[in-house]
């Protein structure tokens, strides 16, 4: 089995909406998405589904989760081709349901990148 890769979207002027997310985060939280994302890409998604690291949220989008304490950690991503992922962008939240206007700013996101529209 091929082993699964995470990385993010960069626009073309080389900055990140995910880095900008990471960068805010307390680095305890920070650290615990990213365990997430390794954990993750070493043992599958199957596993993932099943530890519920990972989450389908429609047809080619999914969010990471991660939780550190009380803060609730997230980042949306979609498979670009084969075993190969890209995060859209992440959020912090404090109830389980993701909220319509992430999911929709992921569509648009990748969308955009599809498009070869202001995304490397």
């Amino acid at each position: 089995m091929k082993k699964l890769e995470f990385n993010w979207m960069k626009r073309k002027d080389g900055t990140s909406e995910f880095e900008e997310f990471l960068n805010s985060l307390p680095d305890k939280d920070a650290e615990k998405l990213f365990a997430v994302i390794k954990k993750t890409e070493d043992h599958g998604l199957r596993v993932a589904i099943k530890m519920q690291w990972v989450k389908k949220l429609e047809d080619n989008l999914y969010e990471l989760r991660s939780r550190q304490g009380p803060d609730i950690q997230r980042a949306i991503y979609f498979q670009e081709i084969g075993t190969k992922f890209l995060i859209t962008h992440g959020f912090s939240k404090k109830s389980q349901k993701t909220p319509k206007q992430e999911i929709q700013h992921a569509q648009e996101l990748r969308r955009r990148y599809l498009e070869a529209k202001d995304y490397e």
